[in-house]
């Protein structure tokens, strides 16, 4: 019995590629925009962009720039393992960016190194528990995040239908080769074997 591959397409692959474009986009944009504004007794208020407050939302755009080059080269189970560490990548930016949504990361004791560092000049300590104005800039890397585990299911669910653009180098023994019946017939006559051994198994092939 003969197994059928699944037929390929470029399309999955082009929107898994777009898709982790647009999730870099998103990402460095977040990265770049404020997040928090922070007003101390008696003090201009104190901008916290994303990337303060996060630093590896930057890495995590260039990764996601990374992998449309890793998926268009990969293919099988590297594919699907860059697949899943994507969409780790994605829970873990969407998390931390929610995490942001829902309050002042300064409304705590904790230490001060593990928390937003301000302009110099400014203790941590002056912006503890202060007002605090938080923008919708973190929705920008919550999106990405989604973005980034979308691509990451898209890949895993559909690998086997996704074009394999790097096949087209490989090692010409490596790919499959169609043989005329007739010209196999006369090659195994050639070598000295009966091309009719396999005939009760197979259907005469290249009867017209």
């Amino acid at each position: 019995m003969t197994t059928v591959a699944p037929a390929r397409s470029g399309r999955p692959l082009g929107l898994a590629c777009l898709g982790l474009a647009a999730a870099s986009g998103l990402l460095w944009g977040a990265s770049a925009l404020v997040w928090y504004r922070v007003t101390p007794a008696g003090r201009a208020p104190v901008a916290f962009e994303g990337v303060q407050v996060s630093p590896s939302l930057t890495g995590y755009a260039l990764l996601a720039l990374a992998g449309v080059a890793a998926l268009v080269a990969t293919g099988g189970v590297v594919r699907r393992v860059l697949a899943v560490l994507l969409g780790i990548a994605g829970v873990v930016v969407a998390v931390t960016a929610t995490t942001a949504l829902l309050g002042s990361p300064f409304a705590t004791d904790a230490p001060a190194a593990t928390l937003p560092q301000p302009p110099a000049g400014t203790s941590v300590d002056v912006l503890r528990f202060q007002p605090t104005a938080i923008t919708p800039a973190p929705l920008l890397a919550v999106a990405g995040g989604l973005v980034l585990l979308a691509v990451a299911v898209l890949v895993v669910l559909r690998e086997p239908r996704l074009t394999r653009l790097g096949a087209r180098y490989a090692a010409p023994g490596k790919r499959p080769v169609e043989i005329d019946p007739d010209r196999a017939a006369w090659q195994d006559l050639d070598a000295g074997r009966d091309p009719t051994v396999d005939a009760a198994d197979d259907p005469p092939r290249g009867a017209g």
